[in-house]
């Protein structure tokens, strides 16, 4: 039996399900309607699209490394550092309401992502290319946090 479709099912629900949950229980309110925010802040309805997608390759991504020989690697162990970040991050900013801690979580998700795609490239260079986008949405959401960060 071939059970590579429920593994990559299995990291998609996780990572998927995950974010929306977490998402779901730190939704931005009042308080961060009331923050003074930079000029290249999107508007609230690019996050959960642009999210979702990234957490569908995610798991897609995870899923590829566990079925792989970096199933026991620095990319594995990686991997689950940036969803710990990830996941940490909304209940940081939003629920502690603690910008100084979410800046430093996302600190750590983005050295973690870039780590992943770095420890990857040699050996998983599609795994690798695939978070390429996130690299670049985290180093956003960075300079967002910071901004904020500065303006609050």
């Amino acid at each position: 039996m071939n059970n590579k479709p429920l593994i990559y099912l299995a990291f998609i629900i996780l990572v998927l399900g995950g974010g929306l949950v977490i998402g779901a229980n730190n939704v931005p309110g009042d308080w961060y309607q009331s923050l003074a925010k930079p000029s290249f802040n999107p508007p609230n309805w690019v996050f959960a699209p642009v999210w979702s997608i990234l957490y569908v390759i995610i798991g897609v991504v995870g899923a590829r490394t566990w079925l792989s020989p970096l199933r026991r690697s620095i990319a594995m162990r990686l991997w689950f550092a940036q969803l710990v970040f990830n996941f940490a991050w909304s209940p940081a900013f939003f629920g502690l309401q603690d910008l100084m801690s979410a800046m430093i979580i996302i600190l750590g998700l983005l050295v973690s992502v870039a780590g992943f795609i770095l420890v990857s490239w040699r050996q998983d260079r599609t795994a690798a290319l695939l978070f390429l986008p996130y690299l670049a949405w985290v180093a956003f959401a960075t300079a967002l946090n910071a901004a904020i960060l500065a303006l609050n």
